[in-house]
């Protein structure tokens, strides 16, 4: 694999990555902090491109297994290289598979809790780019966030909960897709670059058969002004989660 890179994250992971395929950001960072630890917890990784969420979820002990699942080929080799690279082949299983034609039955049995970092674009917006990796990744072209959110709840347990990171000009679509697939939002976090610009992402949790009850908490902001980090930004980066005020109201 030529065309890899090695690259140095966060929690002391070292991780191979395409250099034209869509590489480690904030935006699977910031899905990773957002997940509570359930460290008896069985968990899936929809879309895991190359594991990277599952990756820094399994050197936190966020939960007892992780089931990554990567439809491209190419990207379930680069996984299985950087499980073995960073001893973690205890923790993470990969599959070569399709979750839109999933069941629990795949995993032997129901499981607690689903993640992913989806593609943002339906299939016929915004730019296409010359590297399938990054089309597929960007756009919905293996499965739209229905399909993502009613495969996570065919295979969530009653109660399990659904953790996904998306654009906030998409956010109907997702919380529609969510209630769609019996998968109640309960919390939203916006994320913004700096206080002065509208949201760049939205954070999401959604639990399967709940009520409907949603809080809707601080925003983040990433930056201040001079673009270094913000207190709450530096709390997540130094400890992998978000802080108390992130589970409450605004």
């Amino acid at each position: 694999m030529s065309d890899l890179i090695l690259t140095e994250i966060n929690e002391n992971l070292k991780i191979f990555q395409k250099k034209e395929g869509l590489t480690f950001t904030s935006d699977a960072y910031l899905l990773y902090a957002y997940m509570k630890r359930r460290p008896k917890a069985i968990a899936a990784d929809f879309g895991s491109g190359t594991g990277v969420i599952s990756l820094l979820s399994a050197a936190k002990r966020k939960y007892a297994q992780i089931h990554a699942c990567e439809i491209q080929s190419e990207f379930y080799d680069i996984i299985s290289k950087n499980i073995i690279e960073n001893r973690l082949e205890e923790y993470i299983k990969v599959h070569n598979t399709d979750i839109t034609k999933i069941g629990y039955e795949y995993f032997g049995k129901q499981i607690d809790v689903v993640f992913s970092n989806p593609p943002y674009m339906k299939s016929d917006s915004g730019k296409t780019n010359a590297s399938l990796y990054k089309n597929v990744a960007r756009h919905e072209i293996c499965g739209t966030i229905y399909d993502f959110c009613n495969s996570a709840q065919r295979v969530l347990k009653h109660g399990g909960y659904f953790y996904c990171v998306y654009r906030p000009d998409r956010l109907t679509d997702l919380i529609d897709a969510m209630r769609n697939a019996n998968l109640e939002p309960k919390k939203l976090t916006f994320v913004h670059a700096k206080a002065s610009l509208g949201p760049c992402l939205a954070l999401t949790e959604a639990k399967k058969g709940a009520s409907s009850s949603l809080i809707i908490t601080k925003p983040l902001i990433m930056y201040n002004d001079d673009l270094s980090y913000t207190d709450d930004l530096k709390y997540i980066y130094e400890n992998g989660e978000f802080n108390e005020q992130y589970q409450k109201s605004r």
